[in-house]
């Protein structure tokens, strides 16, 4: 009869990191298509990005970053 070996801690975290990545990515799948839907009826509103303390936010008029207060 056969042994069953036990997985490795490192598969295992492989498996769940592979896991993790496929839901963040079936996730942005939804969204983006909830933008579209959005868009295409007429209620999309862009969304506001607010910055942490200390970034900074680059104008489109200029070339060099603008400090955001």
């Amino acid at each position: 009869m056969a042994t069953k070996r036990q997985q490795t801690m490192a598969k295992i975290t492989r498996e769940r990191a592979v896991k993790e990545k496929r839901e963040r990515k079936l996730e942005k799948k939804r969204a983006a298509a909830a933008e579209r839907r959005a868009k295409a009826d007429g209620t999309w509103v862009e969304p506001e990005v607010e910055l942490d303390a200390g970034e900074v936010e680059l104008d489109a008029a200029e070339d060099e970053p603008a400090q955001v207060a």
